[in-house]
């Protein structure tokens, strides 16, 4: 969870950070400025403690010998099926916040035209085992990962 919470952080930041600047430099703009970086701080802070939460308790996966699971999202929530037979790349990659935190992502790309499956914020040494031994399953599972 503190990977969605310095993630949501960083993301508030940026809008209220450039209102504070937009603000210091207007001039007679500052009148209807103000309110409206008030609002989008209110918004921001109020995304950055909701928000990690509420993806944090959804977030669900699995990796089984035959298909990888995966349930996200926090609005709309998607569950998606990789069957094992159809995977053509197994990927762990760690982002510089991940490396901090000590966590990692691991990609699971078909031919789907939905994208890869993503299992996200995954203790490093789990991702590791994850993105091993699903390699080591593909490797032996006879299809045609198109």
């Amino acid at each position: 969870m503190r990977w969605w919470t310095l993630r949501a952080m960083i993301g508030a930041a940026v809008p209220i950070g450039a209102g504070l600047v937009a603000y210091a430099i207007a001039g007679s703009w500052r009148p209807w400025l103000g309110p409206l970086l008030g609002a989008v701080t209110v918004l921001a802070v109020a995304h950055a403690a909701v928000v990690p939460t509420w993806r944090y308790r959804v977030h669900r996966w699995e990796a089984t010998d035959d298909a990888v699971y995966a349930l996200s999202g926090w609005l709309v929530r998607e569950w998606r099926v990789a069957p094992l037979s159809r995977v053509q790349t197994v990927d762990a990659t760690r982002g510089p916040l991940q490396r901090l935190l000590g966590l990692a992502t691991v990609t699971v790309t078909t031919a789907s035209a939905s994208g890869p499956v993503q299992l996200v914020a995954l203790d490093d040494a789990e991702a590791t085992e994850v993105a091993a031994r699903l390699t080591a399953t593909v490797a032996a599972t006879r299809g045609d990962a198109t």
